[in-house]
């Protein structure tokens, strides 16, 4: 160890001061593995085991102290507390699971960091890299940022080689010691809490909180109480159990002999409850009141469909969190909540209860991230836009937190690992919309490069015997679509593209793919697509810009609750050829595919898809012959489904059906096979003579501008 590093107990008294003056620090140990351990092995001797962790191979002989688990399990430790956290960025440092390991420190706590030399981050071999596909780069614009962050920052302690100490180890003893207790806005939450558990019905409420404000605690304080006085049962639910920790603490600890059993904590026969949110919505048990938290972890389609199936229900999520997902939810559910629910409440807690307000390491975590990254507001909708390639590596920070901040507030899942990607991937590039008035970014695009892959290599992936890092689009239509070829030829897809609110449909979003096209176009790409959570929308979004759907995911994505949908633009001979062939196969499969996987896909979007998956073959005098006895009431449903799927499928029908008052219950009785009980339960019918009416006339409706060939 370098003489001038400060020895344990001094640090030990470094922490006691901090925990008085309620901060945190990271202490940055810049030498090479061996003195980096051994000092920070030490360090450990005198903690506290319950809330000490090592990230990385464990240092000790025995592996028992300190616990060493492995940098990509570290979020795993969301929503406990910690007083010292020893990360060794020689074992790698995914971004997503560093931020969510920096929430866990308590007033007082450190996060040791054992990394290179700062001046060396910049081409540090980061062994996470072997996980994204950037693993063969020399050189990292992201791990250079974050090192010019902590160079100057007052919530950093360096310790160098040399044994010099860069920072302050003196706290200020000046004032009150500093005491986690309730604050006026855990108060308020939590009585926001109990009014909606006890007041009137579909009201539902939101908690916006930034981390270490005590939205967790007041939900289980809440929760608690509640089941004291008034209800039996009370569910949770969040997008892992782990986050839900220091919920059911709290409720533990205000109400007086509840006994934990796993997942669940009860007294006589009232209980509170986790349920994982699959389960949740599978099972539908009755329940007095539904919490859920981190609910921007979890896709909107599956929070409203919580929202509509329980009469009092608390969503709760971390704005700026490591997640990357609160602002994203804040934009996306409320359009479900104004439209399901318009007299839902909001509550917001700002003020922090397990740090002091003002304490620089939560700048520090935000800075290094980008976690509380805005996009630009106030803009005004005469000025004019332009469109102009864009390097985020060597952006300025103002142009940079503008752009990340809109892909956040626009995105479901877009993460510190997001950024990570954007800012190393030598291949990528971007494009930004930007305001002529003030310089705002308004929009903005990124792109990755895609396929050219060896054959031999594509023919392996096509049967699923590898699978190719950092290409999603190419990766999957090769093996999904049986076709090695989609690997082979060069693809541009664009990963993210987002406009400001304000200044929605007013071509920004097509503006800037059409200089992403163009541009790939040039630089001899075969294919412009994407791979993205469909909605009907957004389908229409894409369509706009020229691109056609290749495929549909057979299950819903965990991050957006949506099939996966992949859409491409042929840019020369090779892609059209291939565009062709994906796109015939997968209209051929259609048919099948809607009345089993695609059975619960919501028919706005199954009608548009039906437009470019359009059958192969027109209808024949039999299918004419059939469809007239059906629209003529004298052939049953169930005799006449075959040939009424065909006519669905014909070119010149699929559009004038989707625009018809009868679309949702054609799409569902004749394309997705439901019964008509289940018609009838899903309010589409009153029953089977009423839904085989109905169907009849639109039948004879869709019939007559059909082609028929002769015999």
């Amino acid at each position: 160890m370098p003489v001038g590093w400060p020895a344990a107990d001094r640090i030990g008294k470094w922490q006691a001061a901090l925990r008085r003056a309620g901060e945190r620090r990271l202490l940055l140990v810049e030498a090479h593995a061996t003195g980096a351990v051994e000092y920070a092995l030490a360090l450990c001797q005198s903690a506290d085991p319950a809330r000490c962790l090592w990230v990385g191979s464990s240092p000790s002989p025995t592996g028992i102290y300190p616990p060493a688990i492995r940098p990509t399990k570290a979020h795993e430790w969301l929503g406990r507390e910690l007083d010292l956290v020893i990360w060794d960025g020689c074992a790698g440092n995914p971004p997503d699971d560093l931020a969510a390991l920096m929430g866990t420190l308590a007033a007082g706590a450190l996060l040791v960091w054992l990394m290179p030399p700062l001046a060396e981050w910049g081409r540090f071999d980061d062994p996470d890299y072997a996980r994204t596909g950037l693993a063969d780069i020399d050189r990292h614009p992201f791990l250079a940022r974050l090192a010019g962050v902590l160079e100057a920052h007052p919530a950093v302690v360096r310790l160098c080689a040399s044994g010099e100490v860069i920072g302050q180890l003196d706290m200020d003893a000046a004032g009150a010691s500093f005491q986690p207790t309730d604050t006026p806005d855990q108060s308020a939450a939590i009585d926001a809490i109990l009014q909606t558990g006890t007041g009137r019905r579909r009201r539902p409420l939101v908690i916006r909180a930034d981390r270490g404000r005590g939205k967790s605690t007041a939900l289980g304080r809440a929760a608690a109480q509640l089941l004291q006085d008034k209800w039996t049962r009370i569910l949770v639910t969040a997008p892992r159990f782990e986050a839900v920790e220091t919920l059911f603490a709290a409720a533990e600890a205000h109400w007086v002999g509840a006994r934990r059993d796993g997942h669940r904590l009860w007294l006589d026969d009232h209980c509170l409850e986790f349920l994982p949110v699959d389960v949740l919505l599978q099972e539908r048990p009755e329940a007095g009141v539904v919490l859920v938290d981190e609910a921007a972890g979890l896709p909107a389609p599956l929070l409203a469909d919580i929202l509509t199936g329980w009469p009092r229900v608390v969503f709760a999520t971390t704005v700026h969190g490591y997640e990357g997902t609160g602002r994203g939810f804040d934009v996306r559910f409320r359009e479900v909540l104004d439209r399901l629910t318009p007299q839902w409440r909001t509550q917001r807690l700002s003020q922090p209860i397990r740090w002091r307000e003002g304490d620089p390491f939560e700048d520090l975590v935000n800075r290094l991230f980008l976690l509380d990254a805005e996009s630009a507001t106030g803009l005004s909708p005469q000025a004019d836009i332009r469109i102009e390639t864009w390097h985020p590596a060597e952006a300025d920070a103002n142009a940079l937190a503008q752009a990340f901040g809109l892909l956040t507030d626009a995105h479901y899942c877009t993460t510190p690992a997001d950024l990570r990607q954007w800012l190393d991937d030598p291949h990528a590039r971007s494009w930004l919309a930007r305001s002529d008035l003030d310089d705002a970014v308004v929009g903005v695009l990124w792109a990755s490069a895609e396929g050219g892959l060896d054959p031999a290599l594509a023919e392996q992936v096509m049967r699923g015997e590898r699978r190719i890092r950092g290409h999603l689009l190419a990766q999957s239509l090769a093996c999904h679509g049986g076709l090695a070829e989609a690997a082979t030829v060069h693809t541009r897809r664009v990963v993210r593209i987002a406009v400001v609110p304000e200044l929605r449909r007013a071509g920004i979003g097509q503006r800037l793919l059409a200089a992403a096209r163009d541009d790939s176009r040039e630089a001899g790409f075969d294919l412009f697509g994407t791979s993205f959570g469909a909605t009907a929308p957004l389908l229409a979004f894409w369509r706009r810009a020229g691109l056609y759907p290749l495929r549909l995911g057979l299950h819903r994505s965990a991050s957006s609750g949506e099939h996966t949908l992949q859409m491409g633009l042929a840019l020369s001979a090779a892609g059209m050829d291939l565009l062709l062939r994906l796109q015939t196969r997968f209209a051929e499969h259609w048919p099948l595919l809607l009345g089993d996987s695609f059975r619960m896909l919501e028919p706005e979007l199954a009608l548009a898809l039906c437009r470019d998956w359009v059958a192969s073959v027109p209808l024949m005098p039999m299918d004419r012959t059939e469809l007239a006895a059906f629209a003529g009431g004298y052939r049953l449903f169930e005799l006449s489904r075959l040939p009424l799927m065909r006519l669905s499928l014909q070119p010149c029908v699929s559009e004038t059906l989707a625009a018809d008052t009868e679309a949702t219950l054609w799409c569902r009785a004749v394309l997705q096979g439901w019964s008509w009980s289940k018609l009838q339960s899903a309010g589409l019918c009153r029953g089977r003579r009423d839904a085989e009416q109905r169907l009849r006339q639109l039948a004879g409706k869709l019939l007559e501008p059909v082609d028929i060939p002769p015999h």
